[in-house]
């Protein structure tokens, strides 16, 4: 059935149920499980306190923080999952695609992933990454809430 299973992950509470679904179901398969997390290109400020104190950086020393980041929640959800993992830190500023050209790159068969269900106008002003790669995607999606 499913040989290789990508889970994008965020860290949170809701992910870390699909990192636990994905896990679960990759061991009765006998599937391999990727762990994936898409770092943003580019840090922007959100505030004008951040941005005085993002001015002390470069690019460069923002982006190894968030890789180093990305790399310690992906540590803490590999660890999680209990069954062996590969994981992936992926950097991009539309995380959707990432997720999508990652499947594809990795041959992945199968996408698990988390979804807030968000409806109405906050789920089109927020946006959902999962209902992109729904409709992006061109393997299977599981969705998990």
């Amino acid at each position: 059935m499913y040989k290789h299973i990508l889970v994008p992950t965020d860290g949170s509470k809701l992910s870390d149920r699909a990192v636990k679904e994905a896990a679960a179901l990759a061991a009765a398969l006998g599937a391999k499980l990727t762990l994936l997390n898409v770092v943003p290109d580019q840090v922007w400020p959100m505030y004008a306190e951040s941005a005085v104190v993002m001015a002390q950086y470069s690019q460069k020393q923002l982006r190894e923080e968030s890789r180093g980041y990305a790399e310690d929640l992906l540590a803490k959800a590999a660890k999680r999952a209990g069954v062996p993992v590969a994981t992936q830190l992926v950097f991009s500023d539309v995380p959707y695609d990432a997720i999508v050209k990652t499947a594809a790159k990795l041959k992945c068969d199968l996408v698990v992933m988390s979804s807030h269900g968000r409806r109405g106008l906050s789920g089109f002003l927020l946006g959902s990454e999962t209902q992109k790669v729904l409709t992006h995607s061109k393997v299977p999606v599981l969705v998990v809430r």
